[in-house]
């Protein structure tokens, strides 16, 4: 055994789990510090090759250039708020953190927030313990025969339904990214959000914060509610418009809320806080002792494969862990991208999916690039975060089969990828791209559903399809002129003259969906999609 000035530090700068502190024990030299303490955590990183926080350490680009032996940064925990994530990958510094640890107790949270709202827990307590005794004011409902529509159904929404499933509910389910065969063999109806809305007497909100699902609930969603109902976030806050809801509940359309996340945190003041029927908590989702124990032996976990050079799980700034070929290596941004193109173009997952590589590439194990596209289907989509470990896992909980094919044949490309699929409605989409290699190593992409392309896979994208026709391309330009949106490159494809075009541009800025949608409806576009692909 190594002596403790030969092992590698570990720095441990908030409290951990005595089950995590015990992984790390025997092959690393564990130190503390409190990492509230700046001048104190600064001088601990001096000679740390891994330290491990919560969310109370700031870990910035001053604490990265601070550790100059640090290779891997370690967050016990979900977010990653407190660490500044592009100064580590600068420095190639691995940045992990315990994605899955608080899936359980997120979920149970929604399920006491549910019951709390459905009982009047909260409020009869409270006027309990100041002396009233009154039964009749705190009379609830049963969720026995009940409907449930549960907003999204990745791991913690299926957690919650089948939870809820234990109460003799009717469960709906509104998730555009998950095949109904899939939510069927978890005894859930996928609906559309229009029809969730009208038939549930209580509705859970499960989704990542995304530019889309920001605001999904507001006030034109709740004026369709079906009258009564009882509406729970514990996902993410700014997914209900709280003003909307609060406005909603005044007006008796709502019966009540229980809420766990808030737009903006902390949050000691929401018009939310002045109704009795709302149950409102300050972001209790991961706040059990058993979540924060599996988060800490989770990063202790990835920290030893880390520092071990072996593949780690949970890395969120790397492609990917363990040994993959240096020519396969510049294909796995592409792959990833590819991905996301393909989501993004499709409007879902496909039931199905095909990784074909081509070109001299394919003289190395290129599996990994299956991996990569997979990550990016799911990138954006799915509250948990996409991990090259948990990417299969996603695609195997939602149905879809994906494989890899080869060829070294590639006539115009050394390299070339494509992701295909199949979707319920019939439709193939399917997009390429390549790597070019030299100086500038750039990604490319080169092709969408047959169209040619040459276009560099960077920055936001914006694809329109219109009958072709003159002044579809001014008309566009001045859409987005007039909202303050730059065109950084343009590209038209088509078959032939009048028939289909495909228009596809890089901007300057995120589009927002009401801006797509105008330019959209403005040229008579039979479809439209954007993707954000920036590092």
């Amino acid at each position: 055994m190594a002596s403790p000035a030969e092992l590698p530090v570990v720095l441990i700068a908030e409290e951990l789990a005595p089950a995590a502190l015990e992984v790390l024990a025997d092959d690393f030299d564990v130190r503390h510090v409190d990492g509230t303490d700046r001048p104190a955590l600064l001088a601990g990183l001096a000679d740390a090759h891994a330290v491990i926080i919560r969310s109370a350490t700031l870990i910035d680009a001053e604490a990265v250039a601070a550790a100059p032996r640090l290779k891997v940064v370690a967050r016990a925990g979900v977010g990653l708020d407190n660490v500044e994530v592009p100064a580590a990958t600068a420095r190639g510094v691995m940045v992990v953190n315990a994605p899955t640890s608080n899936i359980v107790s997120a979920a149970e949270q929604a399920v006491a927030l549910l019951l709390a709202v459905a009982r009047h827990t909260a409020t009869a307590s409270a006027t309990l313990k100041a002396g009233e005794w009154k039964r009749s004011r705190y009379t609830g409902v049963e969720l026995s025969g009940k409907t449930v529509g549960v907003v999204g159904l990745g791991r913690i929404g299926v957690l919650f339904a089948q939870r809820m499933a234990a109460f003799g509910v009717r469960l709906i389910a509104y998730d555009p990214y998950l095949q109904p065969a899939r939510a069927a063999g978890l005894g859930v109806r996928l609906v559309g959000l229009d029809e969730l809305l009208a038939e549930s007497d209580f509705i859970s909100i499960h989704l990542p914060k995304t530019p889309e699902t920001v605001g999904l609930i507001g006030a034109k969603e709740l004026a369709r509610v079906k009258p009564g109902v009882r509406i729970v976030n514990a996902a993410r806050g700014g997914l209900v418009d709280e003003q909307a809801l609060a406005d909603a509940i005044a007006e008796g359309r709502v019966a009540g809320a229980g809420i766990d996340v808030y737009a903006k945190e902390p949050c000691t003041a929401s018009p939310l806080f002045a109704f009795d029927t709302v149950v409102a908590t300050p972001h209790l989702g991961a706040s059990t002792v058993e979540a924060q124990d599996k988060a800490g032996l989770a990063v202790a976990r990835s920290v030893k494969l880390a520092l071990r050079g072996e593949f780690v799980p949970d890395a969120v700034n790397v492609q990917v862990g363990g040994v993959v070929a240096e020519d396969v290596r510049p294909l796995l941004p592409l792959a990833e991208k590819l991905g996301r193109v393909f989501t993004a173009v499709a409007g879902g997952v496909a039931a199905a999916v095909t990784v074909e590589v081509r070109g001299e590439i394919v003289s190395n194990d290129v599996s990994v690039l299956k991996l990569a596209a997979t990550k990016g289907l799911f990138a954006g989509v799915v509250t948990d975060q996409v991990t090259y470990v948990n990417a299969p896992l996603l695609a195997a909980d939602r149905g879809v089969e994906v494989t890899l094919t080869t060829s070294p044949e590639s006539v115009e490309h050394p390299n070339l990828v494509t992701v295909r699929g199949a979707l319920p409605d019939g439709r193939i989409v399917s997009v390429s791209g390549t790597y070019a290699g030299g100086p500038r190593e750039v990604v490319k992409l080169t092709g969408l559903d047959g169209y040619e392309l040459e276009l560099a896979a960077d920055g936001v994208l914006l694809f329109l399809r219109y009958a072709d026709r003159p002044g579809v391309v001014g008309a566009v330009g001045s859409i987005l002129g007039a909202a303050g949106v730059n065109i950084g490159s343009m590209q038209v494809a088509r078959r032939e003259a009048g028939g289909e075009a495909l228009m596809t541009m890089t901007v300057d800025n995120a589009l927002r969906p009401d801006l797509v949608a105008s330019a959209a409806d403005a040229v008579g576009a039979t479809a439209a999609s954007t993707v954000d692909l920036s590092d």
